[in-house]
């Protein structure tokens, strides 16, 4: 294990995760918000904000997909000792990080069941910048529309017709994190 997969975990675990944690449920809720998130530090190609997103919101009993340039032992090691977490393939995972790109094609991540619509896959999507241009964004939290430049509009309105199925995604950049549920509708503009 190399020395870079030992450092970059919290350092005031308690006070970081609990802000850390406010905001990933702030931009879940309140859908084309953008924030900032830190606290989290990780081998390259990880963002700070992902870094911090997987710290705060799993655990050694959740499974993570690596997509792409994220699937390095770098990466695996980071997990491996700040978060104990297992790495997965797409069909078992709990939480999928890479690119949009990378984590393509989404169909062979879980969507839940109508039994347990929580039982999906969440996507940290890793991207360039996060901007409040772009898509169109309507549904619960937005009260008439938001935006937010997505890297494509066709996946997430075929997702949210899946809904109470389907996936949630966080887009990372940075320091920066949005998220996009299931329930939101997403147009082009």
């Amino acid at each position: 294990m190399e020395q870079i997969s030992l450092a970059g975990g919290f350092t005031d675990a308690p006070v970081q995760s609990a802000h850390a944690f406010r905001a990933a449920l702030d931009v879940l809720a309140r859908p084309g918000t953008i924030r900032e998130i830190e606290g989290g530090t990780a081998p390259a190609p990880v963002s700070q904000a992902a870094a911090t997103l997987l710290l705060t919101l799993c655990d050694g009993q959740t499974p993570i997909h690596l997509a792409g340039a994220h699937d390095c032992k770098p990466v695996r090691d980071w997990i491996a000792f700040q978060i104990g977490a297992p790495v997965s393939d797409r069909a078992n995972a709990a939480f999928a990080l890479g690119t949009w790109e990378a984590l393509a094609p989404l169909d062979a991540f879980p969507i839940g069941t109508p039994e347990y619509p929580d039982r999906s896959t969440t996507l940290i999507v890793e991207m360039e910048t996060l901007a409040p241009d772009g898509a169109q964004l309507t549904g619960p939290g937005i009260k008439e529309s938001a935006a937010l430049n997505l890297p494509e509009t066709a996946a997430f309105a075929r997702n949210a017709l899946l809904f109470p199925l389907g996936l949630d995604f966080y887009f990372t950049a940075g320091r920066q994190v949005a998220a996009l549920p299931r329930s939101t509708k997403v147009e082009a503009l």
